[in-house]
C-alpha cells in the first residue's frame, strides 16, 4: 500500500499514479443495475425459486478472520473508543478479528502500535504485522528499470534483517501482543517508495534466515495476488517450510485469478491469507450506495473463489474504509461486518449454492456442530425470496440482519424453517446475514485423513525436543496433528500442530522417549499412527544450555554467523554471558542480540536490553559480521556463564 505520509485526515483522492495504476487493472468499477430477478414485486419469478443448498458436511476453510491496518505514522492512532468499535462485538461495533500494525525500520516508533494491538488482542482478536522497509543500514539503492533510487536489503543483512523481525516480535510479546504472524516485506513487487525483493532473493531469505524468526512468518505480500511471485516459493521445499502464511494483497485482481490451484496442491498445513485491500476504489465516500455492495460481493469472491481464511482492509478508519472519520460504522463496514461479527475465528466455510439466481451471491460457514451462518449479496435493483435448504440437517430457528440503503446491521423478525429448509427474504441492493441453529448433521465427511510421514528429531536438549514429519493427506483438508508419547502399549498425549512441526517440552533429562504423530481431520477423523522416532534427551551434566552456530552467508573476506543460544534447564536466565573460540583468526566487526568482547581467538557476548533474559525452554538469537581468513572453522565449543552447552 502507497504510503501517503502527507495524507490529510479527511480521507481525499488518492495518488495519481496509485490510482492510474489501479484504473488500468479495473480496479475501480462503475455499478450497473441488473435486471430485476422478480418478475413482481414479492412475487418470485421462476429464477427466484432456485434454491441455494448448503451442506454444512462438505467442509472448506477454516476462517481466521476479518479486519484491517492501524498504521500510527501515516495517519493517527485509533482513540479507545475507536478501538472497541473496530474490535467490539456488541451493537455499532464492527467485531474485527484480525489487526494488522507494521514494523517500524526505526525502534523508536515501535512503541506507538501498543495501546491499539494490546485493546485488540484483549477483545481476543489476533495481530499481525508487516515491515515496509529495513533499518536504513541495513538498505542499499540500485537501478531498477527507470529508477535509479530503488531500494533492497543488502545481501549481507539478511541475518540482521531477520534479527530486526524477530526483534520486533519479542518487543511486542513483552508488551503483551503475541504476534500471530510477521512478514518479510509488505508489497515486494510494487516499491516504488520501499523496498523491492525478487522471488529469487525473498526466497534466499526464507531458506536460510527465516527459520530463526520465533512467531509465523508471511509471504510473499505481492501487489496484486502475482502468481509469478507466489509460485516459485511454493516450489521450493526449503523456503516453504519457513512460510507459515501465504499471504496475498488484491488490489486490481480479478476474480478470476483469485482461486490458486498451485497452492492447493502444495500448500499443506499453510494458511491463505488476504492480508490487504480496499475495494473498489479510495476516491468514493464509503457510505455510497449501492456502491458499497462491491465490498460484500469482494468478500464472497474472496471466500468461495479464492479460499481466503482472513480478509484484511487498509486503514480501519477512513472516509473510504469500514470506519468513518468520526468512529462511526460505514456502509462498507457495514458488509465486512455482515461477515466479521457472525462469522467468528475457528468457523468453517462449507459448500453452498454459490449464485444461486443472476445478482445474488450466497456463502456459508460452520460454528460447531449447532451454528451455520449464511451471508446473501443481492445486488439486484429487485428484492428476492430465495429458499435455502441444508443438506441432511435439522434447522431448528433463523436469525438475520440486514443492511440496504435506509437500515445498517438492522436485526429482523426470525423465520420458520421446515425440514431443512428455510425462505430468506433478500431486500433490493442488500447484505443479509442469517444465522441457524441447527442440529449436528448426518452423514458427512466419514473419511480420515493418511497416516503422516515418519517423523524426524532436532534440536534434542535435556527438556525439549522439536519433531518434524511429512505431511498427510485428506479428502476435504488436513486440520492438524496430534503427537503422542508412546510407551509399549500407552500413548500420551505430548503436542499438537497446526503444521508438520512441534516442540515436546517438559521432558526429563537423560531420558528416551518414543514420539508417533496422528493427523485429524475437521470433521474430527483421525489417522492410522504414523511410524515412530525415539531419543534421549541430553544430560543434565552437560549444563542447562544449547547452541546452534552457522554460517549465514561468507565472501571470502568475511562472513555472516548466527547463534542461537538454548535455555535447556528450568528457570529464566538473566545477564548471561556465553564464551566462545575462534582458532583461524575471525574477527567480530558488528553484532545485534549481543554486544560481543574479544582478545586474540576468545569472544564473549553479553545479552542487549532485548535479550537479557532467556526463558525456561526458550532461545535468543546472536547474528554478526567478521572478517576471516584463509578458513572458517566453526567454534568446537561454547559456555554460557562458565558451563558447557551441547550443540543443537
Amino acid at each position: 500500500m502507497t504510503p501517503r505520509k502527507g495524507e490529510s485526515e479527511v480521507a481525499g483522492p488518492e495518488s495519481v499514479s496509485r490510482r492510474s495504476v489501479l484504473a488500468t487493472m479495473g480496479a475501480l468499477p462503475v455499478l450497473v443495475a441488473a435486471p430485476a430477478a422478480l418478475g413482481v414485486l414479492g412475487a418470485p419469478s421462476a429464477a427466484a425459486a432456485t434454491a441455494a443448498v448448503v451442506d454444512p458436511s462438505a467442509r472448506r476453510q477454516t476462517i481466521r478472520g476479518f479486519g484491517g491496518m492501524n498504521h500510527t505514522l501515516w495517519i493517527s492512532d485509533l482513540t479507545p473508543a475507536q478501538r472497541d468499535t473496530a474490535f467490539g462485538n456488541g451493537e455499532g461495533q464492527l467485531g474485527f478479528t484480525v489487526l494488522r500494525i507494521p514494523v517500524h525500520e526505526d525502534r523508536a516508533n515501535w512503541s506507538r502500535e501498543v495501546a491499539t494491538a494490546r485493546r485488540a488482542v484483549e477483545h481476543g482478536a489476533l495481530v499481525i504485522a508487516s515491515p515496509w522497509n529495513p533499518p536504513a543500514h541495513m538498505v542499499e539503492t540500485f537501478v531498477r528499470g527507470t529508477q535509479t533510487d530503488a531500494k533492497r536489503l543488502r545481501y549481507d543483512m539478511y541475518g540482521a534483517y531477520a534479527q530486526h523481525l524477530n526483534d520486533f516480535y519479542l518487543f511486542m510479546r513483552d508488551n503483551g501482543v503475541d504476534l500471530y504472524a510477521i512478514s518479510v516485506q509488505n508489497e515486494p513487487d510494487y516499491a516504488h517508495d520501499w523496498t523491492w525483493w525478487t522471488p529469487t532473493e525473498m526466497i534466499r531469505f526464507l531458506r536460510e534466515n527465516a527459520g530463526s524468526i520465533q512467531t509465523r512468518v508471511i509471504a510473499p505480500e505481492s501487489f496484486q495476488y502475482v502468481k509469478s511471485f507466489s509460485d516459485p516459493i511454493l516450489n521450493d521445499p526449503a523456503a516453504l517450510a519457513n512460510v507459515d502464511v501465504l499471504g496475498a494483497h488484491l488490489y486490481g485482481t480479478p476474480f478470476g485469478n483469485f482461486s490458486y490451484p498451485l497452492f492447493k496442491e502444495k500448500g499443506q498445513g499453510k494458511e491463505l491469507w488476504m492480508t490487504e485491500v480496499y475495494h473498489p476504489n479510495s476516491s468514493d465516500s464509503a457510505d455510497l450506495w449501492p456502491q458499497a455492495l462491491d465490498v460484500g460481493e469482494h468478500i464472497h469472491r474472496a471466500m468461495v473463489d479464492g479460499e481466503f481464511q482472513a480478509y484484511l482492509w487498509w486503514y480501519i478508519r477512513r472516509g473510504y474504509g469500514p470506519m468513518r472519520e468520526d468512529g462511526r460504522i460505514s456502509k462498507r463496514g457495514a458488509n465486512m461486518a455482515h461477515f466479521s461479527k457472525f462469522v467468528r475465528p475457528g468457523y468453517v466455510r462449507v459448500d453452498a449454492t454459490a449464485n444461486p439466481q443472476p445478482n445474488v451471491y450466497t456463502s456459508a460457514y460452520r460454528g460447531g456442530d449447532s451454528t451455520v451462518v449464511i451471508v446473501a449479496v443481492n445486488k439486484g435493483t429487485s428484492p428476492v425470496s430465495q429458499q435455502f435448504t441444508l443438506a441432511n440437517t435439522t434447522v431448528s430457528g433463523v436469525s438475520s440482519w440486514v443492511t440496504d440503503a435506509t437500515r445498517t446491521l438492522a436485526p429482523q423478525a426470525g423465520g420458520g424453517a421446515s425440514n431443512g429448509s428455510f425462505t430468506g427474504e433478500l431486500p433490493a441492493q442488500s447484505v443479509t446475514t442469517f444465522v441457524l441453529d441447527v442440529a449436528p448433521p448426518t452423514g458427512g465427511d466419514t473419511e480420515p485423513p493418511t497416516a503422516p510421514g515418519a517423523p524426524s528429531a532436532s534440536q534434542v536438549t535435556a527438556g525439549s525436543v522439536t519433531l518434524d514429519w511429512p505431511a498427510s493427506t485428506d479428502d476435504v483438508r488436513v486440520a492438524g496433528y496430534d503427537v503422542v508419547r508412546v510407551s509399549g502399549g500407552t500413548e500420551t498425549p505430548a503436542a499438537s500442530s497446526t503444521t508438520t512441526q512441534a516442540t515436546v517440552t517438559g521432558l526429563t533429562a537423560g531420558t528416551a522417549y518414543t514420539f508417533a504423530v496422528y493427523a485429524r481431520d475437521a470433521a474430527g477423523n483421525r489417522s492410522p499412527r504414523s511410524a515412530t522416532v525415539t531419543i534421549t534427551t541430553a544430560d543434565a551434566s552437560t549444563g542447562t544450555c544449547g547452541v546452534r552456530y552457522r554460517t549465514v552467508d561468507d565472501w571470502g573476506s568475511g562472513f555472516q554467523g548466527e547463534i542461537v543460544v538454548h535455555n535447556t534447564g528450568t528457570a529464566a536466565l538473566t545477564g548471561w554471558t556465553l564464551a566462545f573460540t575462534f582458532t583461524a583468526g575471525q574477527t567480530i566487526t558488528q553484532m545485534w542480540g549481543g554486544t560481543p568482547a574479544q582478545n586474540g581467538g576468545a569472544v564473549s557476548v553479553t545479552p542487549v536490553a532485548w535479550t537479557s533474559t532467556i526463558p525456561a525452554g526458550g532461545s535468543v538469537t546472536v547474528g554478526f559480521i567478521a572478517g576471516r581468513g584463509g578458513s572458517n572453522p566453526a567454534p568446537s565449543a561454547f559456555t554460557l556463564n562458565g558451563g558447557a552447552c551441547t550443540a543443537v
